[in-house]
């Protein structure tokens, strides 16, 4: 599940910055005093085409204030990069991270937007070497690149795959130190962990994470929470909005459901946590 036009909110959404931070996140801006759960993620966790994402709804149900920190296509290197936005996760009770793909980050092959995290901005010599034959200028997103090199030889493109599990276990295990706060991983998807990781699909998020790079994690991690979601998970609100564009993506995000059912997964960790 992605989307790549970002600097809009179809639904009309209020956005919001806190201080320090560069980043545009779902409004209305909360205060960040006493007990709250800070909910890191991506486009589900923003929640661009859904009127309620899970923060709200888990808020709702435990009356704990859920600040949503979701930036659209949002890769390990945005959060791990943002001083003030770790010092506002810092500062919560618990931290919920949506688990991110692996495609958006910078390596030794590619390197990526400092906050578009989908944005491929340049080939490394290692990857030109690589792939001789392929023309990276014609690339701005990174999944577009990792498509086409994937068509182009499946067998090379599993060298910049390992770079990937490489660099991303490496920066998540960081990340999850430097927050300092408690943290709850969460994998918000309806592909399993445990799908065949000799055929990876680029076009699924979390892109590339596999069972072995999730476990990998658990020892910085407070918990995993995983949900069991299916196909029929997907889909929302799309008759309000206006864009074809717009209407086609939503049609292939999670939907209202999605989101229930990973508030409800996660209001008994929260309660636990949060028990006098």
């Amino acid at each position: 599940m992605y989307y790549e036009k970002t600097g809009h909110s179809p639904l009309g959404v209020e956005q919001c910055r806190y201080d320090g931070s560069r980043l545009l996140f779902r409004g209305p801006r909360r205060t960040l005093e006493g007990d709250f759960v800070a909910c890191l993620g991506g486009t589900e966790t923003f929640g661009k085409f859904v009127s309620q994402p899970y923060p709200d709804l888990l808020e709702g149900m435990t009356g704990m204030p859920c600040v949503n920190f979701g930036w659209p296509n949002a890769g390990v290197d945005v959060f791990a990069k943002d001083r003030a936005l770790l010092d506002c996760a810092g500062r919560a009770r618990l931290c919920v991270l949506q688990v991110p793909g692996a495609l958006n980050m910078s390596n030794m092959f590619y390197r990526v937007h400092s906050r578009r995290n989908d944005r491929f901005l340049q080939a490394t010599d290692a990857l030109r070497a690589l792939f001789p034959e392929v023309d990276f200028t014609e690339f701005s997103f990174t999944r577009h690149m990792m498509g086409r090199l994937q068509e182009v030889s499946a067998d090379r493109l599993s060298h910049v795959r390992q770079e990937l599990a490489r660099v991303w276990t490496a920066g998540m295990s960081s990340l999850l130190r430097e927050i300092g706060s408690p943290v709850v991983l969460l994998w918000l998807s309806d592909r399993s962990p445990d799908a065949d990781p000799e055929t990876p699909d680029i076009w699924e998020d979390p892109a590339l994470v596999t069972r072995e790079m999730l476990e990998a994690l658990r020892c910085d991690a407070h918990r995993i929470v995983e949900l069991k979601l299916t196909p029929s998970d997907r889909g929302t609100e799309a008759a309000r909005l206006r864009s074809p564009q717009d209407r086609r993506a939503a049609r292939a995000m999670l939907g209202r459901n999605a989101h229930q059912h990973a508030a409800e997964t996660l209001m008994p960790v929260l309660s636990e946590m949060f028990e006098p």
